[in-house]
C-alpha cells in the first residue's frame, strides 16, 4: 500500500482509491494541454467519466517501468511511431480489442497486435522558398534532396530527432540500407549549415535566406501562420509533399496505447474509442492542424488549402523495424557533425 500511495503522489494523480473509481480514467500524455484538454472535457460531458492527466515532455516509459503493477496509468498519449513502438517493445502496454477503433483507424496506422493506434497524421514535408525556388515540381521526391543542384541550400534539425529518424527509416524500408546511406551522404553534403534547432527554425532560415529548402512537419506551418511573430516565416515558403510520383509522402503519427496494468480498463477503452471518432478527430484537425487518422473527417480549412497528397503506403510497423538501422546510418555518415 505504501508503494501504491507513493506512486500516486509522485505522479500528481488522484489517490489510489480514487484512481480505481469506476468513473475515472488516468492518462499519461506527451501531448500538450491546449490540444487534449478540450477533448477530455467533451469526453467527460458525454460519458460522465473524469479524466486525470499527467503531462510530461519525456520519461513516461521510464515512469511506467518504475511503477510496475502499481501504476495508476490507463492510457498513454504520445507522438512519433518510435515512441509508440518503444512502449510495446518494453511490454508496457496491452492489446485492445475494439471494433470501433479498428473501423476508425486504417490498418497501416495501427499495430498488428492491437497494442498501439495512431490518432493523427502529419507529413514530413519539404518547404521551399517562394522567392528563390517557388513550388517544387509535382514529381519531386525525397531522393532529389541529395542531388548536387541543392548543394548548400538545405536546412534541417538534427538527424537524431525522432521525426528525422522515422523519415530515414522509411527511406530504408523503400530503398534498402545501401541506397538510403548514399542518400543521407548526399543530403549531408547539401546542408547549408550544421543541423540545429526545431522545424520552425528551418523555415525561419529559409525566410532569412540561409537556405532554399527546409525539412519539417506539416502542422508547424499552421502554427506559424497563427503566430504573429512567425507568420512572415510561413508566408516566405511553400509546403510541398514529396514522393507523389514515387512511394508517396512520408507520414508520421501521434498515437495512443493502453497501459499494461490499467486499473480502469473499461473506461480506458471508452476514451480510446472516443479519440478515434468524429468529434475528437475534428478537434485534433482544427486545434493542431493535423490530419485526422479516421477517413472522411474534414480537415481544417487551412490544412485543406495546402492541397491533397498520396501518403507512403509502407506500414508504420515496418518503418519502426528500421529504427535502429536508421540511427546506425546517421552515425556512419556523421550527419549531425
Amino acid at each position: 500500500m505504501k508503494k501504491l500511495l507513493a506512486s500516486a503522489m509522485l505522479l500528481g494523480l488522484a489517490a489510489p482509491q480514487a484512481a480505481m473509481a469506476a468513473e475515472e480514467v488516468n492518462v499519461y500524455s506527451y501531448r500538450q494541454p491546449f490540444l487534449v484538454e478540450p477533448m477530455f472535457a467533451e469526453f467527460t460531458k458525454e460519458t460522465g467519466i473524469k479524466v486525470n492527466v499527467k503531462f510530461a515532455k519525456n520519461g513516461l516509459a521510464e515512469a511506467l517501468q518504475r511503477e510496475g503493477e502499481y501504476s495508476p496509468a490507463d492510457v498513454m498519449l504520445t507522438t512519433d511511431i518510435s515512441r509508440l513502438v518503444e512502449l510495446s517493445d518494453k511490454k508496457l502496454v496491452q492489446a485492445v480489442d475494439s471494433d470501433i477503433i479498428d473501423k476508425n483507424v486504417p490498418a497501416q496506422y495501427r499495430d498488428s497486435d492491437d497494442e498501439w493506434f495512431a490518432l493523427t497524421l502529419r507529413t514530413r514535408s519539404v518547404y521551399s522558398s517562394r522567392d528563390r525556388v517557388g513550388r517544387l515540381p509535382a514529381d519531386f521526391d525525397y531522393m532529389d534532396l541529395a542531388k548536387p543542384e541543392w548543394k548548400g541550400k538545405i536546412c534541417t534539425r538534427s538527424g537524431k530527432h525522432p521525426y528525422n529518424i522515422s523519415l530515414v527509416s522509411a527511406m530504408i524500408a523503400n530503398h534498402g540500407e545501401a541506397e538510403a546511406k548514399q542518400w543521407l551522404e548526399g543530403v549531408k553534403a547539401n546542408l547549408a549549415r550544421k543541423p540545429q534547432g526545431n522545424d520552425r527554425a528551418q523555415v525561419k532560415a529559409v525566410k532569412e535566406g540561409l537556405c532554399d529548402l527546409a525539412i519539417g512537419n506539416s502542422y508547424y506551418l499552421g502554427k506559424m501562420v497563427n503566430d504573429e511573430q512567425q507568420k512572415s516565416w510561413a508566408e516566405a515558403v511553400y509546403i510541398n509533399f514529396p514522393g507523389q510520383k514515387a512511394n508517396g509522402t512520408h507520414v508520421n503519427v501521434s498515437g495512443m496505447a493502453m497501459a499494461k496494468y490499467a486499473p480502469n480498463k473499461a473506461n480506458a477503452q471508452k476514451l480510446m474509442e472516443f479519440l478515434t471518432d468524429d468529434t475528437a478527430q475534428h478537434m485534433y484537425a482544427e486545434v493542431n492542424f493535423e490530419y485526422p487518422v479516421k477517413p472522411g473527417v474534414e480537415r481544417s480549412e487551412l490544412v485543406a488549402s495546402w492541397g491533397d497528397f498520396r501518403a507512403d503506403q509502407v506500414s508504420l510497423e515496418k518503418v519502426a523495424d528500421y529504427h535502429s538501422a536508421a540511427i546506425k546510418l546517421l552515425d556512419e555518415v556523421k550527419f549531425d557533425l
